[in-house]
């Protein structure tokens, strides 16, 4: 949980970005999972906000530091500082609204535009809770994360369905990486290659990551 380590008490830092149209829910699930918070009133995010929560995997703790942007055109200036050294990205829509879905192939292009082209990306389906509402079928979602190489999950930030499981999931196979790279390098070089704190990550072009991605049925 949250506030369970110390706040240097970790073995990897990760950045990871939340994207997506204004109004999908970002905000909110970027509260829940890190404070376990959810504000019906929430206003619009005015430039970035970012926040940290620890999880553990294998018996190492993995440190997010998640980035929170507005989803309005007038604040896309800030795209290439926002992205930089990103190794995780949450690509989220409205499951009720389906333009924020149509626009989910733009974020996604411009998310590769600016990051490493291994970054692991997730779809969210957000607001799942609204069911009476849907405009965009879980089928649909996952069609389009599987043809885009992409994890999926559908949440609700109001119900805290899958938030944990979103973030987390993207986390652990961000970890996969760097320490499948790390035994790779060789047992001397995986000592040398385990970063010092507060060293980002970078997840690198390299055969072994190219099989990671497929929809995640989980």
């Amino acid at each position: 949980m949250a506030g369970s380590w110390a706040e240097d008490d970790y073995d990897y830092l990760f950045k990871l970005v939340l994207i997506g149209d204004s109004g999908v829910g970002k905000s909110n699930l970027l509260s829940r999972f890190t404070r376990n918070e959810f504000n019906l009133e929430s206003k619009s995010t005015i430039g970035v906000e970012f926040a940290t929560r620890s999880i553990s995997v294998d018996g190492k703790v993995l440190k997010a530091q998640i980035w929170d942007t507005a989803g309005q055109e007038r604040y896309r200036a800030i795209t290439s500082a926002y992205y930089r050294g990103a190794v995780g990205a949450l690509l989220v829509y409205d499951v009720t609204r389906h333009a924020t879905f149509e626009n989910v192939s733009r974020w996604l292009r411009e998310l590769k535009d600016h990051t490493d082209p291994n970054i692991v990306v997730m779809l969210i389906g957000n607001k799942s809770d609204l069911r009476h509402l849907v405009a965009v079928p879980t089928e649909d979602g996952k069609a389009y994360a599987e043809r885009e190489s992409l994890y999926f999950m559908e949440t609700s930030a109001l119900e805290a369905t899958n938030v944990d499981n979103a973030f987390a999931e993207v986390l652990t196979q961000i970890y996969r990486i760097v320490s499948k790279r790390a035994v790779e390098a060789g047992d001397d070089a995986a000592s040398s290659s385990v970063p010092s704190k507060g060293e980002r990550i970078n997840v690198k072009d390299d055969a072994s990551t190219q099989k990671k991605l497929g929809c995640c049925s989980t």
